[in-house]
């Protein structure tokens, strides 16, 4: 067991997650680096101190695995930051595959369910802990084709708020951090494209597509002492699109 905080975060090898994973570090916390690629789990968790974890999150087993891993290694869970997702795909909602809606909704939603109650039932054992949920403007601000992931945030959302009152009387906190779009291997075909990168950046008043260390100090802060008071919220980090 570690003297210092001990920090999961899903969805770590890459992009927002691999972001957050190194403000943690860097913060002096260690952090367990999950990633369904076990491979660039330990790259990362080498690079940061941290210990790597593979674990798929639509899978309960995985996840289970997973946490008997980290706890066996730790102990305890300090933090717990929701992060690991997909969008797999687009379309309308008259025209969409059901497939990708299925996946959506099995790896965002189920998957954080699945998580929070692995990690969750040892927090409310300690009567001690904070937990973090990566939603999206999108289950706020509707973008066509984009119905089955916005979807799957919104429910994160309402997730978040339920894990928030339940959890409430053990001392834990639950909150969640809604970016707007972000460059990220995810929205890597959007960021490359100039005209549909200016097209998306016209819609948010400050002029930019956030970058991940943009965001990843808003989780340093909900999971601090300064946001003791802070439960059942979601901060939206989108540079003004929502006002649009």
């Amino acid at each position: 067991m570690t003297d210092k905080r001990c920090v999961v975060v899903t969805g770590a090898a890459s992009g927002l997650g691999k972001s957050i994973a190194t403000a943690f570090a860097q913060n002096g916390d260690f952090v367990f680096v999950a990633d369904i690629d076990g491979d660039a789990a330990h790259a990362v968790a080498e690079a940061l101190g941290g210990r790597a974890v593979q674990m798929d999150i639509a899978d309960a087993a995985s996840v289970q695995e997973a946490a008997s891993a980290i706890f066996e290694h730790s102990g305890r869970v300090d933090v717990l930051i929701n992060n690991a997702g997909i969008v797999g795909g687009r379309g309308s909602v008259v025209d969409l595959d059901l497939e990708v809606l299925r996946r959506a909704l099995t790896v965002n939603v189920l998957g954080t369910w699945t998580v929070t109650q692995a990690i969750g039932r040892k927090m409310q054992a300690r009567k001690a802990g904070t937990i973090i949920n990566i939603t999206s403007i999108g289950a706020r601000q509707p973008t066509p084709e984009m119905g089955h992931y916005e979807a799957s945030k919104a429910a994160i959302e309402a997730i978040t708020r339920t894990t928030a009152i339940e959890m409430a009387p053990f001392g834990i906190r639950a909150n969640a951090i809604a970016p707007g779009p972000v460059v990220t291997p995810m929205t890597q075909r959007l960021v490359e494209n100039p005209d549909a990168r200016a097209a998306w950046e016209a819609r948010i008043p400050l002029g930019t597509i956030a970058e991940v260390d943009q965001i990843a100090p808003a989780a340093l802060f909900l999971a601090s002492a300064a946001a003791s008071h802070i439960t059942g919220t979601s901060l939206t980090i989108d540079g003004g699109q929502l006002l649009k």
